[in-house]
């Protein structure tokens, strides 16, 4: 049995469950420019989203998450903002995303964009007029300007590292430096000022007003900066991100931006939500950006680096489960986004690879809470890794780590035998897409009822049709060494959901409490036992009594 499927009961839907629809959503995370190209350039676009929306439809998603589209001279792929209200032209007008959000929501798809509040573009006006100002004006109090250090000030002001490489710190010609803790062109804003407080809430309602349903915050943990900007006192500090409080992220007075910003969430109908991209060093300090008074969900990168491991798999579960559980906010689950190599390819790679994303994906979408979809994991896509020397472009790469996070980011293919597998109707993508790729398309998969994407659309149709998926609790079953096996219940009672996952090298037998659903690779059921090669996972309905 390779998908199988039952019928299950009717859809969880009607005015409670959309009222609260972000606690068990399935969010489609959209890298714009790889997606869809609509007009023949290489680059996808909005009008290309919006021409794949009966495709994600048809997925089973609840929401898209679309990457930053604003005008931007794309230092950092668009997270370098130069005007926040507008749409850059290689991505469309402002009709299109006009357009796009109104085609989405008449098939039942939510939209959440990107904002950054960290910092803007170094072409933005506001840092122009900062530059060309006098130090201690206005203009650049909107941002971190300081003295340097030493007798002639050619120092830089703490040792404050980028996360893209080096010091976080660039001087300007009157002797004054500017912090930028991610690349030289994207400044970081003085959230001590409220000018910016007041620019960014007029930022968030101009798109509210446009009919967005919610905002995924870039770098939900900075903005606030530790009083006097303290040195570090350590080297390498992109080592120490998620697991150290440092003096310029996850500092407390963020806390107060976010209630700010779900007051004005609030204001609005419709359950408008904010998703913080937030990395803190304990679960609990990730907590507390979804306190009922601030964000909705954060993503759960723990769950994301967690290697595939039963054991590790539990912990990692438990543990968010308890300090989701501790805000009263759902837990949300990942395997991929845009900044991180492809989980088949840290899973293994090749077969091996494959069939544990298999596997990984019936686990994610079993777990109470919500769960993202990084596009193209419906499709098995490897991390590309030998991308040609002159497409690679990622301001990461300063780092030494290679490709940066290039390949992640290779286009969408759609259907054909040849490169760019109808990304667009030019005769190459941005990123070049490896001509192995054919067999992966979106129209191959379609063909085959034993592709991913398949097991990908069976998967997101029972956890919208049944009954005990979604929001809520579970509770673990024994089970042999190596695997991971519990159980979800309906509320009220009536039937039960089970997953079962074996994450060993070697087959095992386990109880069989119901019937089989769905399960990511052959298994064989007979009797009260099943049988699960390693790296499989299986789904059960259980009719309780």
């Amino acid at each position: 049995m390779t998908q199988h499927t039952l019928a299950v009961p009717a859809p969880r839907d009607g005015a409670e469950n959309a009222a609260r629809w972000w606690r068990d959503a399935v969010i489609y995370q959209v890298y714009v420019r790889s997606f869809a190209d609509a007009d023949g350039d290489g680059v996808g676009d909005l009008p290309g989203v919006r021409n794949r929306l009966p495709y994600l439809a048809a997925l089973g998603v609840d929401a898209l998450w679309l990457t930053p589209f604003y005008v931007s001279p794309m230092a950092d792929f668009g997270y370098d903002v130069a005007d926040y209200r507008d749409v850059d032209p290689l991505f469309g007008t402002l009709d299109d995303a006009r357009a796009l959000i109104a085609d989405a929501h008449a098939h039942n798809l939510r939209i959440i964009v990107d904002v950054v509040p960290n910092h803007t573009s170094d072409r933005h006006a506001w840092f122009r007029a900062a530059l060309g100002a006098e130090p201690g004006s206005p203009e650049r109090a909107r941002y971190v300007f300081r003295d340097g250090r030493g007798p002639d000030g050619a120092e830089p002001p703490n040792d404050w590292e980028s996360v893209f490489g080096g010091p976080a710190w660039t001087r300007v010609p009157d002797g004054q430096w500017y912090l930028h803790l991610f690349a030289s062109e994207q400044p970081d804003l003085n959230w001590e000022n409220p000018e910016v407080h007041a620019e960014f809430a007029d930022i968030l309602k101009f798109w509210l007003d446009l009919g967005v349903d919610g905002f995924r915050i870039d770098v939900a943990h900075g903005m606030a900066k530790a009083p006097g900007l303290p040195d570090v006192g350590h080297p390498n500090q992109v080592e120490m991100l998620g697991t150290a409080v440092l003096p310029y992220f996850d500092q407390d007075p963020v806390h107060d931006i976010h209630r700010a910003w779900r007051r004005l969430l609030d204001s609005y109908g419709g359950e408008r939500i904010a998703v913080a991209e937030a990395w803190a060093p304990t679960p609990e300090r990730l907590a507390a950006y979804t306190r009922p008074d601030e964000l909705h969900q954060a993503f759960n990168f723990h769950y994301l680096t967690a290697p595939w491991d039963a054991a590790a798999l539990r912990e990692v579960v438990d543990e968010s489960l308890r300090t989701a559980e501790a805000v009263g906010a759902p837990a949300t689950w990942v395997l991929s986004n845009h900044d991180v190599k492809r989980h088949v390819t840290r899973y293994g790679g090749g077969e091996t690879g494959l069939r544990r994303a298999r596997a990984a994906a019936l686990l994610t979408l079993a777990l109470p809470g919500s769960a993202y979809v990084y596009q193209g994991e419906e499709l098995g896509l490897p991390e590309v890794l030998d991308l040609p020397e002159e497409f690679l472009q990622d301001p990461q790469r300063l780092r030494g780590e290679g490709q940066g996070r290039d390949g992640c980011r290779v286009p969408m293919p759609w259907a054909g035998d040849e490169p760019p597998f109808g990304f667009g109707s030019g005769e190459s993508s941005w990123l070049p897409i490896p001509p192995s790729w054919h067999s992966l398309t979106v129209a191959a998969q379609e063909a085959d009822a034993d592709s991913m994407l398949a097991l990908y659309r069976d998967a997101l149709r029972v956890r919208r049709e049944h009954p005990a998926l979604g929001d809520g609790r579970l509770r673990w079953l024994d089970g042999p060494a190596g695997t991971l096996s519990f159980v979800r219940d309906e509320p009220g009672g009536g039937r039960a959901f089970g997953c079962t996952v074996n994450t060993s090298g070697r087959t095992v037998r386990v109880p069989a409490p119901g019937a089989p659903l769905l399960a990511s690779g052959p298994v064989r059921v007979g009797g009260a036992e099943a049988e699960l090669p390693p790296d499989t996972a299986l789904w059960w309905d259980i009719e309780e009594r």
